[in-house]
């Protein structure tokens, strides 16, 4: 019988942000599929629910596992990150915003966080 108290364990914010991100990016991905007519929108849509759904797993992957400051202020820029370039391609494809001005800034998130945690790994 193992030890493991799932009483011991906090709820973890990124965890569940990183599984709803996912779950999000399954409806807009039906949505790219089977909503919109406009090549250009369906486009944005894919490529937004791509890395919401890539971003979302690892969030909820690798949330329980990172407990030191520098790994968990990766998994954060992950989640910001997400949300301007997915969220800013989301809004766009569906007419919320005239540009995707955030992308880029979330692109750049993306990319510090992952080198953030990668940083992380390598001191534990």
């Amino acid at each position: 019988m193992s030890s493991y108290d799932r009483r011991q364990r906090k709820p973890s914010l990124l965890a569940f942000a990183g599984a709803l991100l996912a779950a999000l990016a399954v409806a807009l991905g039906a949505y790219a599929s089977h909503g919109v007519t406009d090549a250009h929108a369906q486009s944005n849509l894919q490529t937004a629910t791509l890395y919401a759904f890539g971003h979302g797993v690892a969030l909820a992957a690798l949330a329980a596992g990172t407990t030191r400051s520098l790994g968990k202020a990766g998994l954060y820029l992950l989640l910001l990150g997400t949300l301007l370039f997915s969220g800013s391609l989301a809004l766009a494809a569906m007419g919320q915003l005239d540009t995707t001005r955030l992308a880029p800034v979330g692109g750049i998130s993306l990319m510090l966080g992952w080198v953030l945690w990668a940083g992380d790994a390598l001191r534990r």
